[in-house]
């Protein structure tokens, strides 16, 4: 090639054309450096046939491209996807590029780099900033930036330990081989619905050809085991495997229970890792050392140079879904890949989405059931606690019958579990004597009130501030009153019931990286926790045998809000967390409290009929036109100027295209007027189902203008509606 159209990584620009210096070689997904004014960026060659370019320029007006990356090229199969995602989302194809080639650093050629760790010896001025470093450090290892990060100094603290002897540096090997999991290492006994469904599973991956298939299991009915046949056999025919997971949390406790099975862990991928982890991680999985690699959903799109098969364990988890940048769903972009690369895609779950169960009716999709529990173990009785005809106590939030229930789970040395999807003490804090109501300044949310740090916080934008003494507006003392539960104020009253109980408190607070849910699960295994309360973070992938009791503390709290899947996923989330309780050989027991025993959803609970609840809400989909049956995709406008976001957004809307089979709704104030500071207005666009709308929202949007203050993004099948 003489001449090279390169994808920058920049989103603001469009393909840009290249001289190829003599010697040097390029090809289709060569990863490269490219001149840009002053400045030289990454990019990616690309076919010029499915990249156009908005001008064309001569050959003697071409800048010769500076250099290329020392990293396999981006493969046939992950270009095709890039293109496919950057159109369906409608988004920049950079941007999407960006998230291939997540880390820099990985396309350097060093071997090594220099880390540092706490040598153990204090020095001698300990400051309150260093004695705080040297805690949250611990045995960590890192780069200096990453260490001030995880200690919440400044960097100069760091340098300042370094001088002073109290942390040293270290020279690490970046890429040294990851251990090669081993199929045969422990074999399990499965039983024989299990066995029949991983036959199928490893026929797939032996075919080596794309089949999306639904593994449905009930909870504890051994999924993991299955698919781990499937992962065995792309081990033993040297092909790669990708599982994703939608929580860093869950991380942990898969590597182990893959430990376990394979003798070694897999690659790790994730938000939780150093750079000198990310770029072995990536190198590994470019050049196809690394044989399974486990992450979160960006790891969906890095370079595996021989994918055999990809797995979605809890398929139906909202968190696939990316709610800023690329506004891309992993679930569905993992099944999109599987079909680029000709492998197969399994979706796990105990509640699948309807989109799903629609593809598997539709026959697009196969199915296997996995209807009962592994072993001994039976599937817990689940009771409604009607909390109009049995509230708790004044200034209680936990019934009579739970706390009785709890009361004998302790006697007889088991587990508890409390859910409550509410971080924090209390969702309001407002002032007794003037009724001031504590509002982030930067977005139309309440504070929530964190006593175990004393601080209010947004959960939208991550604003903190203490608790004052006196309200801000009427300047009285102790008037400040905590209104409504969350998982701390439900603690509280643990510890009041039972003050001899062992509590832990289980939140993206108090579990923020892979490390921290290990510890909390070796608690758990060791009998060291009683009691524990915690939010959704709890309510998938562990198994304690000893934890016998769930109660929901507050299960009509998902259905709150005009969110169309919020039936669904409150189903999908209390039966998860209720299938936490008896996996054991001990039998489980689950009291959901709620105001509406009668609601359709909490009688499918009760009753275990998830299939007529998936009926009814199925039908409802279908008479509404409402996924999967139609199409939904939300414009969101935003500005620090509120009259700038709010004239767009009436430009916008005047400027809709009359086309049949389509509406759009609005514009109207975002539920969350104002997110970080900036002015929100949403339309929304609802089309039938075989309308292409990304085509009609990509010449509607792009024959408009709109100032530099105003952004305008697109969510294409949004899942949040705030």
């Amino acid at each position: 090639m003489s001449r090279a159209r390169v994808l920058v990584l920049n989103s603001a620009l469009g393909p840009l054309d290249y001289r190829v210096p003599y010697g040097m070689s390029v090809e289709p997904g060569s990863v490269v450096v490219a001149p840009l004014g002053p400045r030289q960026l990454m990019g990616v060659v690309w076919e010029p046939d499915r990249m156009p370019s908005d001008a064309e320029v001569g050959d003697n007006r071409l800048r010769n491209l500076v250099g290329v990356a020392d990293v396999p090229p981006l493969a046939a199969p992950l270009r095709r996807l890039v293109e496919w995602t950057a159109d369906y989302y409608l988004a920049p194809p950079a941007a999407v590029v960006r998230m291939a080639i997540p880390s820099t650093s990985a396309l350097e050629g060093a071997r090594t780099a220099i880390e540092y760790r706490a040598t153990g010896e204090l020095p001698e001025r300990l400051t309150p900033q260093r004695a705080q470093a040297l805690e949250r450090i611990a045995d960590r290892q890192g780069l200096i930036r990453e260490l001030a990060a995880i200690a919440d100094v400044s960097d100069g603290v760091i340098r300042g330990l370094v001088k002073a002897g109290a942390i040293q540096a270290v020279e690490v090997a970046i890429d040294s081989p990851f251990a090669l999991p081993d199929p045969a290492f422990a074999q399990p006994v499965l039983s024989e619905s299990q066995q029949a469904a991983a036959d199928r599973l490893v026929a797939q991956v032996e075919a080596r050809a794309f089949a999306p298939t639904l593994l449905d299991g009930v909870t504890g009915s051994g999924k993991t085991e299955v698919y781990f046949e499937a992962v065995a056999a792309a081990i033993r025919e040297g092909r790669q495997t990708l599982v994703l997971l939608p929580e860093i949390a869950l991380t942990e406790p898969f590597l182990r229970r893959f430990q376990d099975r394979f003798g070694c862990e897999p690659v790790a991928w994730h938000s939780g890792l150093r750079s000198t982890q990310r770029r072995r991680a990536w190198r590994a999985i470019a050049s196809g050392e690394a044989l399974v690699t486990v992450g979160a959903r960006s790891a969906l799109f890095l370079p595996y140079a021989n994918l055999g098969l990809i797995v979605i364990d809890e398929a139906h988890e909202t968190s696939f879904k990316q709610e800023d940048g690329v506004h891309y769903h992993a679930r569905d972009v993992a099944v999109m890949r599987g079909m680029f690369e000709g492998c197969p895609v399994i979706l796990a779950s105990a509640t699948p989405a309807i989109e799903t169960r629609q593809q598997v009716a539709a026959g697009r999709y196969a199915e296997l059931r996995l209807p009962g529990r592994y072993g001994a173990a039976e599937m817990p009785t689940i009771e409604a606690i009607d909390l109009i005809a049995h509230p708790p106590e004044r200034g209680r939030w936990l019934a009579p019958k739970l706390v009785t229930a709890m009361e004998e789970t302790l006697a007889r040395g088991e587990q508890s579990l409390l859910f409550l999807n509410r971080r924090g003490y209390a969702p309001l804090t407002l002032c007794r004597t003037c009724g001031h109501r504590f509002q982030c300044p930067n977005c139309t949310a309440w504070m929530v009130e964190h006593r175990l740090t004393r601080r209010l916080a947004c959960h939208h934008c991550g604003h903190i501030e203490p608790v004052p003494r006196a309200c801000p507006e009427c300047k009285n003392e102790d008037t400040l009153v905590a209104c409504g539960p969350g998982v701390e104020r439900i603690a509280d009253e643990v510890s009041f019931l039972f003050p001899e109980a062992r509590t832990a408190i289980v939140t993206s607070d108090t579990i923020w990286s892979p490390a921290k849910a290990a510890e909390f699960v070796a608690r758990m295994e060791g009998g060291a926790i009683d009691i524990v309360v915690g939010t959704q973070l709890v309510t998938k992938g562990y198994h304690f045998p000893n934890l016998t009791l769930v109660g929901v503390v507050d299960a009509d709290l998902g259905l709150e809000g005009g969110d169309l899947r919020a039936a669904e996923r409150t189903f999908q989330q209390i039966r998860q967390v209720s299938g936490r309780a008896g996996r054991g050989e001990k039998p489980g027991h689950v009291y959901i409290q709620t105001h509406s025993p009668g609601a359709q959803v909490m009688q499918a609970l009760v009753t275990g009929d998830a299939d007529a609840f998936y009926a009814a809400e199925t039908e409802a989909r279908r008479d509404a036109g409402a996924p999967p049956f139609g199409r939904y995709a939300a414009i969101i406008v935003s500005s620090e100027d509120q009259a700038a976001a709010h004239d767009t957004a009436r430009q916008i809307a005047r400027a809709a295209p009359q086309v049949e089979g389509m509406h759009v709704y609005g514009p109207a104030p975002a539920p969350l007027a104002m997110l970080r500071g900036r002015h929100r207005f949403r339309l929304l666009v609802h089309a039938r189902r075989a309308l292409d709308v990304q085509d009609v929202i990509r010449a509607w949007l792009g024959g408009l203008d709109w100032p530099a203050k105003v952004r305008v993004a697109v969510d294409v099948d949004p899942y949040s509606f705030l």
